[in-house]
């Protein structure tokens, strides 16, 4: 992509509403522009940053057996009433009437409309087990949206269902999204613990983990053994000794929560009517587990975790680009061509690079450079008649003059 045609303003400045610093750096870099109190537009650099995790999280839920589905957003209200979970969630449920003063709110979670898609496709035990996920947007109605993406009223979400026989059968599926889970945040460099957590407006009687995030700016305060290793928010935990190894005292640290795995069991089944006929012909409940991910709220922990004072460093996995190249003045010819050639290699190869083609000064190039993150940066300055390019690696600030094909050979790993 060349930069002088790619949709994307930076700014000098952070807007006063902006609070974490993950919130400023991603609006004066251009990833996302605020639309309303907790609703974005995601630009094309926050687009492609988020269609990354979209196929880091398909590849690992599909690799642990989900299916993909894309459920509605737009729920009847008669289920959640089915549910019990209408009153429960007050006002934090986005609610509307169709023109036949139908009743239906925004759904901020599935349980309901998935629990009765399975009530009406599976009868027998046969049929079990599965699991099926959906990437969508969610819609709650938040009393104070804040911190930018971190609480917002409109966001991207994982969330996955597994359906079983019995709970042996849900455990194996909870491992297994837990496990998926561990690989996802790995991937994209977060720093994470996954804490026992309280189950809150979801429901059921079986473990439940919250993955967070670890960062000052976090909403969250987690309380973690530093003898024994165990972790559990502030709403679970004893304040005074591990319950676990009863040594010492838990240590309190901030956290993002990023993704929530629970084992429901029956509780959505046995109200809405989800229920299978097994060996014997007798009707059992189907025993059911949820998962989710908060993709959007993820690729704003993945800012607050990577940057330095001139702006964001991305994870290679989930970079806008790979490589940004500069050419420091377009007038010059042997820069404009040294670089132009580059960037054709490097795209031929699959490489997803981004050329800062525009006609400003070195200075604005490199504060844009800065400010967005790219993980290389390969820049065509004074020795570009001789085939020399200079390489800086985001993370670790370091900088070396290097040759072309020495530069096309250590940026070969971003290969498609």
């Amino acid at each position: 992509m060349r930069q002088s045609q790619l949709f994307v303003t930076t700014l000098r400045e952070a807007p006063a509403e902006a609070e974490t610093r993950s919130h400023q750096l991603l609006l004066r870099a251009g990833y996302i522009r605020q639309v309303a109190a907790g609703v974005y537009t995601y630009m094309p650099l926050g687009r492609r940053v988020l269609r990354k995790l979209e196929m880091m999280v398909r590849q690992e839920m599909e690799g642990s057996g989900a299916q993909e589905v894309l459920m509605p957003s737009l729920q009847p209200a008669e289920l959640w009433q089915e549910s019990a979970r209408y009153d429960v969630y007050g006002k934090e449920l986005m609610k509307l009437k169709d023109r036949h003063e139908r009743e239906f709110v925004l759904g901020p979670t599935h349980e309901e409309v998935v629990t009765a898609l399975v009530r009406g496709e599976i009868s027998t035990y046969r049929r079990l087990p599965v699991t099926v996920f959906q990437i969508q947007t969610k819609f709650r109605d938040e009393r104070r949206p804040r911190s930018g993406l971190l609480r917002g009223r409109e966001f991207l979400m994982k969330d996955a269902y597994s359906f079983d026989t019995g709970w042996e059968g849900l455990g194996q599926a909870y491992e297994r999204m837990y496990q998926a889970y561990e690989r996802i945040f790995s991937r994209c460099g977060l720093t994470y613990k996954a804490v026992l957590a309280d189950a809150g407006a979801i429901g059921g009687k079986g473990r439940n983990h919250e993955f967070m995030a670890l960062c000052e700016a976090g909403e969250d305060t987690l309380l973690i053994c530093p003898h024994c290793g165990y972790a559990a928010n502030l709403e679970v935990a004893e304040a005074e000794a591990c319950p676990q190894c009863g040594a010492g005292s838990l240590e309190r640290c901030q956290g993002i929560e990023v993704g929530h795995v629970f084992e429901l069991g029956t509780v959505y089944s046995e109200k809405l009517g989800a229920s299978y006929l097994d060996a014997a012909g007798r009707s059992q409940p189907v025993v059911m587990g949820c998962y989710g991910i908060g993709i959007s709220r993820l690729l704003s922990a993945v800012a607050e975790q990577n940057q330095d004072e001139q702006g964001l460093i991305w994870p290679e996995a989930i970079a806008p680009y790979n490589v940004h190249i500069l050419v420091m003045s377009v007038k010059e010819e042997a820069q404009r061509e040294l670089a132009e050639a580059l960037y054709t290699q490097l795209s031929a190869l699959g490489i997803d690079t981004l050329l800062d083609d525009r006609d400003e000064r070195a200075g604005v190039k490199f504060k844009d450079a800065g400010l967005l993150g790219i993980p290389v940066v390969l820049v065509a300055g004074k020795q570009a008649a001789e085939q020399k390019l200079e390489y800086l690696d985001r993370r670790s600030g370091s900088k070396e003059v290097i040759e072309l094909e020495e530069a096309v050979r250590r940026v070969s790993r971003f290969r498609a």
